[in-house]
């Protein structure tokens, strides 16, 4: 394959560097506008074609299901093995989607189950929206998810789980305000809190962080860190660098980029948002920190559209595109990305979004 052009990622950093984050970000969003920041397609859209090697596995969850529609998968590990779940139904949007999810025992994914509706005291029903596991150390399983018409009126929803995502208790009703991790997993910082990564769409597209240091009983939140106008962004993924330095990473609208924010406090404040050397179609991302300090990103590596779907690897101030998991035709989208025990790097995402899909990546093979 082609190399691509790095000036444009060195031009960045350079602009980024001499006039400040805001004028660099109005700098690239105008050469993009301008077409100078073209579209990277077919050859162009690697320069490490050998990490392909780094796909140890690639299946379907399941090849038949009650839903025709799926998306907006998340994974994660549990003692008993790796579960994921996600919202199906007839289509997005619709009062009939709920949370279906699958667990994966002795290397085999279980057929798809629902575990939670928008059904209301009243008898009526809304769709369910963006679940999110997370395995508490030696606790319980957490499953965040949304129920509402939509995403500028939905409102955040807890169950908990004892037996690995068997069971499932009742749903809890996050206070008013507090939506929970809005598409990706959160982090447990060394302070006991779970910070996460959250946002909303009824007064422009503005990121927020939540954090409970209670599983969930109490809540704190922070000031929106954008104000939605200039441009938005929603779904954060959360990066942490040590100590209390973390990098937050989000999907952007009217950016054609990657977004992204740091803070140095643990959270609690944030720099002011800029774009990285990565492009993004306003479509999710998802990343991780992996066990050797490395960070890892998964996003659709093009400005528009939901093809293709790959995987990079960030080396000093750069990010490098190292695996391309889909590039046919058709969606492949919204990403959740963990790293197991073993070592082992788990991708789930939307396929055509009449299936998910779980990648295994060997972080041995990716750039170091």
């Amino acid at each position: 394959m082609n190399r691509p052009d790095h000036s444009r990622g060195l031009a960045w950093q350079f602009v980024a560097g001499s006039i400040g984050r805001r004028h660099a970000l109005a700098w690239s969003l105008g050469l993009f506008a301008a077409g100078v920041w073209t579209s990277i397609t077919g050859g162009d859209r690697l320069h490490a074609a050998d990490s392909q090697s780094a796909v140890v596995s690639s299946e379907f969850l399941y090849d038949k299901a009650s839903f025709p529609s799926c998306h907006a998968s998340t994974i994660v590990e549990t003692p008993a093995g790796l579960a994921a779940a996600w919202f199906g139904g007839t289509d997005e949007g619709n009062p009939d989607v709920g949370i279906w999810v699958s667990r994966r025992l002795d290397g085999v994914w279980t057929a798809p189950v629902q575990v939670a509706d928008g059904v209301q005291d009243d008898a009526k029903r809304h769709p369910c929206w963006n679940p999110v596991l997370f395995q508490v150390p030696k606790g319980p399983l957490l499953l965040f998810y949304k129920v509402g018409p939509s995403p500028s009126a939905w409102w955040g929803m807890l169950k908990r789980s004892t037996d690995d995502g068997a069971t499932w208790g009742p749903a809890e009703r996050l206070p008013e305000g507090v939506l929970g991790p809005i598409k990706n997993k959160p982090v447990l910082l060394s302070d006991g809190r779970l910070l996460c990564g959250s946002s909303t769409e009824h007064d422009g597209w503005r990121v927020h962080l939540e954090s409970t240091s209670d599983l969930g009983k109490t809540w704190q939140r922070t000031e929106p860190i954008n104000d939605g106008r200039a441009f938005g962004i929603i779904q954060p993924t959360l990066l942490s660098l040590g100590g209390q330095h973390l990098q937050m990473l989000c999907r952007g609208r009217g950016t054609g980029h990657v977004m992204q924010s740091s803070s140095e406090d643990g959270g609690r404040t944030w720099s002011e948002v800029s774009a990285i050397d990565l492009p993004n179609p306003n479509s999710g991302i998802d990343g991780v920190t992996l066990s050797d300090g490395r960070q890892l990103l998964v996003y659709n590596h093009t400005p528009r559209g939901r093809s293709p779907l790959n995987v990079a690897v960030k080396r000093g101030l750069h990010w490098l595109p190292s695996v391309v998991l889909e590039d046919s035709p058709g969606e492949y989208s919204y990403p959740a990305v963990i790293q197991s025990s073993d070592g082992k790097i788990h991708i789930t995402y939307t396929w055509k979004r009449s299936k998910i899909k779980h990648v295994t990546l060997d972080p041995d093979q990716l750039p170091h």
